[in-house]
This record gives C-alpha cells, structure tokens and sequence, in this order.
C-alpha cells in the first residue's frame, strides 16, 4: 500500500501583522501561549490574554507568569503598566513574580517603581533570594538612590546572602554608580574569591570615576590571578589609560589586546581608537580604525571626534561623508563630534547647518552638550551677542556649564561687560565654581580694574570657594609624573630648576618674552610674575620630559586645565630649539608642537 506524503498547510493572513488571525488560534487551540513566540507587540499579546480568557486560563498562575516575563522582556512604560496589572491580579504571589517584576522595573526607564514592590514583597511574608537583590541593586544603581541600597546591603547582610556570587557584584556596581567608591572597594576586598564579574564592576567603578591608577592596579592583580579578562575588562582597562593619557601603556595594552583576541570585538577597538587619539597618537587612532572590518556608528563617531580633538575639522567632516556613503547612520555622538571639529575649526556656518540637521534631517533631539558646542562655536568666533541670545531663549533651562563656556569665550575677546551679565546668570545657578571667579578676576585685572579684582578674591573667601590648581602630567618610562602649578622653586628637585632655568634662557635667545600681564597681582614686580609662569605646571612638565628622555623622543603632557598663552608660547620655541615634537593634551584639545609651530593654527 503506497503511503502518500501529507501535505503541509499553509494559511493566508489577511489582517495586518500587528494582530492574530482567527485561524492562527484555531491552529494553536491547544495552548494560546504557544503564539508567544511570535508575538511582536503589545496590541497582540493583548489578544493572547484575551483568548486565554475564552479557554479559562486567565487565572493560571503559569499563564500570567508568561505574559508578565514577555513584557519585562521589553520594559517600556506601556509593557510595564500591562505587567504591572496583570501582576496585580494574582492573589498568591510567589518570589518567581516579584523577581520577574522586579527584573523588569530594573531595566526600564522608570527603576525607582522596584522599591515600592520590594515593600509589597516583605508585607506579604516572603523572603527575597539572591535574584530579587540582584535586581533591586541594578535598580538602585540606575536611581542613583544610594540610601535604598545600602539598606538592601544591610538586608542581604542579615540573611547571610552579603557574599553571594550574584549579589557582590551587583552591589559592586550599585555604589560605584551612586559615587562611592570606598564602599564599593570594601565589598570587593570582603570577598574571599572574587570571580571575574566583581573584577570587571569594581575596575569599571573605578575607570568611570576617574581614578584610572586604581582601575589598572586591579587589572594587574586579576593578571597575576588564574581569572581572565573579559572583553569588559578590556574595555575599561582602555579608558583608564586614555584617562592618563599614557601612550606607552596604551601601545601594551593594545598588544595585550590582540594576543588575548579581543580585538575581535567593535567596541574595544572602538575605545582603542577613542585611547590613542586622548593619548596624543592619531596615526594610531587611524591605524586601528582602517584595519576594522566592521565600523558601526560608534566607531565613526569615535573617529570623528579623534579628528576634532586633535584640530583637524575639515578631516572630521571628510569622514562623516565617508560615513554617509557608507550608509552608516550618525547618532548624538557623531554630532557631538561635528560640532566641536566646526568650533575649533571656526567653521560657523558648517556647524549651524549640522546642528540643525540633526532635528530636521535626522530627527536627533539635541542635548545640553550639542547646545554647548553652539555656544563654543559661536563664542569663539566673537559672536557673542548671538551666543548670550542663543543661551537665553533656549526651550530648557541652561545649564551653568553652557554659561560657563559663554564666560571663557568672553574672556578670550576682553569682554568686560557681558562677562558681567554672563556671571550673574551663572550665580543664578552655582556660585560655588572657583573658575567662574578667576576668570572674570582675570579679566578686570587685564583691563586694570584692581578694586573689581579684589571685590571678586573677598568674595571667593566669603564663600570658601576654592581656585582649582593647574596640574600637568608628563610619561616617562611608563612611569606618569605629576607637577602642579604654584609648587615655586622650593617644590621641585634641583635639577629639574636648573634644566628649567637653562630651558627659559635658550627660548629667550629665539625670542621669548615671558607675557607677564597673565599675572594678575597688582602688587608683584615683574621678575616676581616672570617666576610665577616660569613654574607654570606645563613648563615643569616639559622640562621633565627634555632632562629624562633620549634627544629626538616626543614629550607627552596631560593638562587638567586649558593651557596658557605664555606656556603656548613657549612650547612652540622648545619645539622649534631641541627638535622634539610635543604633545600637550588641556582640557579642551590637543596640541601637537613641532619645528616651532602648533597644530592649532593659535586659534583655540
């Protein structure tokens, strides 16, 4: 008897996509939840539910728990509120609910809700297990609600559960976040073996609050452990030494990299690319973002950016086209990166056309940082009417930082008066920035309007606001060394003030004038203001690197603050004098010296 092959079925669907058929129930009568899997949207599982009323399943326990888990899978506020009544309708909840529920408040936009069902949990006699902490924690961790998680550390305590393997990194990362990193180090130096989740939250605490030297130090003790890193590891390992803007240790780091095989990876060669270019290395920065396979919109952006940081907007731009060709679509990043190549560029009407592209060609909501690169663009180019006008009838409320910019580009163009009418708005705000002070002390002091000048320091010690010192580091055999400004000539080594000494007589000899009207003291000679910039951070720095470097190595310096004129100045000679190329990385840019010229063309 010949078996005849079955035929397969096949069913039309003429409703829209975003809801069921009749006869897909019909074909899944044995169980609705069945079409779970192909549920894409709130609308249908809406009718999932609903035909689990029609088969009498609305009450199962099971049931629910499958569509409140489904939503918390996508935890936007719709999602959520459906879970949330769904949630509610079960009487006999068990700790697999909260959990899920708890998972889902975590993740979505609005993780302070998980509190309040963290109370309902404990009301109703249950005990929470290490998943309900460990969402809890995350929960606290993007709240920022430090008093709840440490009362939850205090719980987990309580239960015993403070060295569970789940917990102690989720507690880790919950205080990182909230800014305590002392605290965050006492969970991770209690735990008897930490496993490589705790390395990667504590070294990630550590990279994202500035403090690269704790975060490398950790990853050379997971090295001597029997733990490897992870991609995570890697990724934060990079930002710390981007942060020191040790080009040495970066060039290891990248070697480590490719021998463990992460450079497999898009976004750890996205933050190599990020890491060269912050250590003064663009050829590097290049280098790594050429040999890339694959390039998402990070990538770009980071290469945009590399660009703008290191002067060279028009490159910026060339490689946003290049990304448009590429049919790679730009992100806030990409823009951030445009608006500051076009500010340092002095590319104004570029940079108008690409900010108002966002909104209209991108439909990208600009943020408080793309309103600040605007008013840097605007301020440095001396439209400083538009820049007060554009900050002034913004929708939001601006930030002191978006003033703060307007005040420095004030100061740069000796404009007394609207810096005045910048810092009131900016005492609005905070009056608590020593910068603020010094800035407009500065420019009463350049104008000779003493009286103004010392109204301004009594105020700053009326108010116990302190000036932020400048502090420059410079790497030398692997090893960063710091010098902060006013150390004098008693804080520094003998040798170094003798290399310092003989370094100011060789510039003069090539023109140097020390520009002593950047000393505002109305009472110091000028022999006192010469010693004043001659021990300027940037020139300890740079005199370190020429007296313990081989003739020929290039001299890297980190500035904390924006570099000055004087120390510009003097850079440039140094160059031109000992033939080194010098790189000098502020706070705003970097500037690349050699033969005497600087790659900002003075314009910054």
């Amino acid at each position: 008897m010949a078996i005849s092959c079955i035929p397969t079925c096949q069913f039309t669907l003429t409703k829209p996509s975003s809801t069921f058929s009749k006869n897909e129930f019909v074909i899944n009568q044995l169980h609705p939840l069945s079409l779970l899997s192909k549920c894409t949207s709130l609308k249908e599982l809406k009718q999932i539910q609903a035909y689990t009323i029609k088969t009498n399943l609305q009450s199962d326990i099971s049931v629910l728990t499958k569509l409140i888990n489904f939503c918390t899978l996508n935890p936007t506020t719709s999602y959520m509120d459906h879970a949330h009544h769904l949630f509610d309708q079960i009487l006999d909840k068990d700790i697999i609910l909260f959990n899920i529920m708890a998972r889902g408040y975590a993740r979505s936009n609005s993780p302070y809700l998980a509190f309040s069902l963290f109370a309902q949990l404990l009301c109703s006699g249950l005990l929470p297990d290490d998943y309900t902490f460990s969402s809890l924690l995350k929960a606290c961790a993007s709240s920022k609600a430090l008093r709840q998680g440490m009362g939850l550390h205090c719980f987990a305590v309580k239960l015993g559960l403070n060295h569970n393997i789940y917990i102690c990194p989720t507690l880790i990362n919950m205080y990182a976040e909230c800014n305590d990193m002392n605290a965050a180090r006492g969970v991770f130096d209690e735990m008897e073996q930490p496993c490589i989740v705790s390395y990667n939250a504590i070294i990630t605490g550590y990279a994202r609050s500035s403090q690269p030297n704790e975060a490398l130090s950790l990853f050379r003790e997971l090295q001597a452990s029997d733990i490897e890193p992870t991609d995570v590891t890697m990724l934060s390992v990079i930002m710390s030494c981007a942060l020191l803007g040790a080009l040495d240790l970066g060039k290891w780091i990248h070697e480590y990299v490719k021998k463990k095989g992460f450079d497999k990876y898009v976004k750890v060669n996205t933050a190599l690319i990020d890491m060269f270019a912050k250590c003064g290395s663009l050829t590097d920065a290049i280098s790594i973002f050429e040999g890339m396979r694959v390039r998402d919109t990070q990538a770009w952006s980071a290469m945009i950016v590399a660009f703008a940081t290191h002067g060279d907007g028009l490159k910026s731009i060339s490689i946003f086209e290049e990304m448009k060709r590429a049919g790679v679509r730009p992100d806030e990043i990409t823009f951030l990166g445009l608006l500051y190549a076009c500010s340092h560029a002095g590319l104004v009407e570029q940079g108008r056309g690409y900010f108002y592209s966002m909104s209209r060609t991108y439909g990208i909501t600009p943020g408080i940082k793309h309103y600040g690169c605007m008013v840097d663009l605007l301020g440095r180019t001396g439209c400083l009417d538009e820049a007060y006008n554009f900050v002034d009838e913004l929708e939001i409320k601006p930030t002191p930082i978006l003033w703060r910019t307007l005040l420095s580009a004030c100061s740069t163009h000796g404009n007394v008066e609207m810096a005045k009418r910048v810092i009131e708005r900016i005492f609005e705000l905070d009056d608590s920035h020593g910068g603020d002070y010094v800035i407009l002390s500065n420019l009463y002091a350049r104008v000779g309007r003493w009286e103004d000048v010392n109204h301004l320091r009594k105020l700053m010690k009326d108010r116990g606001v302190v000036k932020v010192p400048g502090c420059s580091s410079v790497e030398v055999n692997n090893v960063v060394h710091e010098f902060f400004s006013g150390d004098g000539v008693h804080c520094v080594s003998v040798e170094l003030r003798r290399a310092l000494d003989e370094l100011m007589k060789e510039i003069k000899l090539v023109g140097y004038i020390p520009d002593t009207s950047l000393v505002y003291h109305a009472d110091m000679d000028e022999e006192g203001k010469e010693l004043v910039l001659r021990y300027h951070s940037e020139k300890l720095a740079m005199a370190f690197g020429l007296l313990n470097t081989p003739p020929g190595t290039t001299i890297r310096v980190a500035k904390n603050l924006r570099i000055c004129g004087d120390c510009h100045n003097a850079a440039k000679l140094i160059s031109f004098i000992f033939g080194r190329k010098i790189v000098i990385r502020d706070v705003q840019r970097f500037h690349q010296f050699e033969d005497g010229k600087c790659s900002c063309g003075d314009f910054w």
